[in-house]
């Protein structure tokens, strides 16, 4: 697919015109990641967004210098742009980025969307509608970890990486999948083996087969 279009499909560019993203595109360069490759770390200093063409990134926020710890906050999938923050608020970077799997970025810098922006500021309404809809799911987040304990909070994260399919692969580790959810991977772990007993889930290795998708969502809320 055409970098102009992987562009023009992003929330943050929709409905930008033509000769925008071909500029846009232009300027941008590919880059290539294995799992493990680290895109940008928590409080550097930005000058690039990202749209991811392939792969798996995960956004996190670690426990540095205390000890190695990470909460995985969001996943980005192909197609997903992100890293836009330090471009709106001329910050650091609020998070981390690392590959969870070979991937394939599109690295933007920031200095030419500025100077597109500032040509057509009526693509402003399209990062306020991003930005709200993040701040929405924060918002989802914060109530999940105030409502729900971490077997609430397992099965919720279980039926959203499933992606509506009842056999997945878990694309992540069981470290990771402990820092998404917010606990230690033995508690996770524990309360995965609570979904297996109930034969509410079936698991060998990372491919789980969810048995009662109706009882791991009752869970869930």
């Amino acid at each position: 697919m055409a970098h102009e279009q992987v562009l023009a499909d992003t929330e943050f560019f929709a409905n930008a015109p033509a000769d925008m993203l071909s500029t846009i595109a232009q300027a941008s360069k590919v880059r290539e990641l294995v799992r493990g490759d680290v895109l940008f770390e928590f409080d550097s200093e930005p000058n690039s967004m990202y749209v991811v063409l392939d792969g798996r990134i995960a956004i996190a926020i670690g426990n540095r210098p205390y000890d190695h710890r990470e909460s995985v906050i969001a996943l980005m999938d192909a197609g997903d742009l992100f890293g836009e923050m330090g471009m709106l608020d001329h910050s650091t970077r609020s998070a981390g980025a690392r590959a969870l799997e070979p991937t394939t970025v599109l690295e933007i810098p920031y200095e030419i969307v500025r100077s597109q922006l500032d040509a057509t500021p009526a693509l402003m309404w399209n990062i306020i509608g991003m930005l709200s809809n993040r701040l929405r799911a924060m918002d989802q987040a914060l109530a999940d970890s105030v409502f729900l304990d971490v077997t609430g909070r397992t099965a919720k994260r279980l039926l959203s990486l499933s992606g509506g399919k009842d056999e997945f692969t878990l694309p992540v580790t069981q470290e990771e999948l402990a820092g998404m959810v917010g606990a230690s991977r033995e508690r996770v772990n524990k309360a995965i083996a609570s979904f297996i007993k109930l034969h509410w889930l079936e698991q060998s290795d990372r491919t789980y087969k969810i048995l009662d998708r109706a009882k791991l969502e009752q869970r869930a809320n």
